[in-house]
């Protein structure tokens, strides 16, 4: 008999393959095991341990704990998502390597509790799935094809085992816990909350106010303290539906806080980089927005005239991307009057060369990360959807006293 590896080694081979009935005998094998009296349980050894191995490699080719729990629940599901956390923990538990702060936070976010021994990891996720034999395995050699496929991405933050030196010390998260952001994060959860547009306006405004002063502020410290720092990153999710609408919304939102934005579509992710205290504010108000925008989308789908004969789909993608449209010239509007303000006080000669020199390396960094980038143009295909994206948006403006008039957006439709 095939000892354990080459069990899980062929069942894996045969899952890529087109053969079905292939892959259900290399499933039965796996289900018989080595034959001896522990067959099974090193079948799941062995499973587990291909996992941990798969995983390890992954993390010097830029994915992180987050991104293989997300697209492991995007191309697979839930369930596999679990089992690859359980994995991660035991990868994490046998790490020998120094593993930086973040990637133990990213982790204890993701694994709630201990997985157990690392000899039972594969039957304790089965136990709390409620799966039988066969399906358990099945589903653990999918999640093992899909771990073992994943492409190299761009590499954010410095991976277990590594020294980090040339990479940023920091990758978006500026005292996350400091009294500033604990107002912006209450201001924006009111302002979800709210069935008023006008307290949406004022609270959503009161944020990126706040949100705009402090990026200044950070930036002015920065340059004082000489600091070696560089951009860093973050990967935000714009999965279905409407990936493309969400990125263009995170797109928006980046480019309003000196931030730049890269959408994968096949990945389900746009990765956001920027300097920490300006991904933070992108984090903050993307999630707050997809949330207001949403339910805006929701509330104009029932007021739209009945028999417009308009497929649903095509009026919420226009609406969305709208909506991601105005609220990023608002955003751009109330950064640019923040800008004013602080130049007056700090003085123009000191900061703008300091908000120069770090757009400046926000792009650096963008084109060392991604030197292909492409560009593409948006498309609208219902008007009254655009029309009353761009109305719900205003309602929910973001202008903090700027006076300017918003900027036409290059390649956007002109609504007038």
């Amino acid at each position: 008999m095939p000892d354990a590896d080459e069990l899980v080694a062929n069942a894996l081979a045969a899952a890529r393959g087109t053969d079905v009935r292939e892959a259900e005998r290399q499933l039965d094998h796996l289900m018989v095991g080595t034959g001896a009296a522990d067959g099974t349980t090193a079948v799941d050894a062995a499973v587990l341990r291909r996992l941990v191995r798969g995983l390890s490699r992954l993390w010097p080719r830029g994915w992180q704990p987050v991104d293989v729990d997300r697209i492991t629940g995007r191309r697979l599901d839930a369930r596999a998502a679990r089992l690859v956390r359980a994995a991660m923990a035991a990868q994490r538990r046998a790490q020998a390597e120094p593993v930086p702060a973040w990637w133990d936070d990213q982790l204890r976010e993701l694994v709630s509790a201990d997985g157990g021994a690392d000899g039972t990891v594969l039957a304790g996720w089965a136990s709390r799935e409620g799966l039988d034999r066969a399906d358990a395995l099945r589903a653990a050699v999918d999640t093992l094809a899909l771990v073992e496929s994943l492409p190299p991405i761009a590499v954010l933050r410095p991976p277990p085992g590594t020294s980090g030196a040339a990479l940023p010390r920091t990758a978006g998260r500026a005292r996350s816990g400091s009294p500033m952001l604990d107002r912006v994060r209450a201001l924006l959860a009111k302002a979800e909350s709210t069935t008023f547009p006008a307290e949406a306006e004022a609270l959503t405004a009161k944020a990126q106010e706040l949100i705009a002063r402090h990026s200044i502020d950070e930036a002015l410290l920065a340059a004082g303290a000489e600091r070696g720092d560089l951009p860093g990153g973050v990967r935000l999710s714009t999965d279905t539906p409407y990936a493309g609408a969400k990125a263009l919304l995170v797109q928006e939102v980046a480019a309003a806080n000196r931030c730049e934005a890269v959408w994968s579509d096949d990945l389900g992710f746009t990765t956001v980089l920027g300097w920490p205290a300006d991904l933070v504010a992108v984090e903050l108000l993307y999630t707050s927005l997809l949330v207001q925008a949403t339910a805006a989308m929701l509330r104009g789908r029932a007021e739209r005239r009945s028999g417009s004969g308009r497929r649903t789909k095509v009026w919420d993608e226009s609406f969305l991307n709208a909506f991601a449209l105005r609220i990023g010239e608002r955003l751009r509007t109330a950064t640019e009057a923040a800008d004013r303000a602080a130049a007056e006080t700090a003085g123009a000669e000191r900061l703008l060369p300091v908000l120069a020199a770090r757009g400046e390396a926000v792009r650096e960094r963008l084109d060392t990360l991604f030197p292909g980038v492409t560009r593409h143009r948006l498309s609208v295909r219902d008007a009254e959807g655009w029309s009353s994206g761009t109305s719900a948006a205003d309602r929910a403006s973001l202008d903090v006293g700027g006076g300017r008039k918003p900027r036409q957006v290059p390649d956007r439709p002109d609504r007038r």
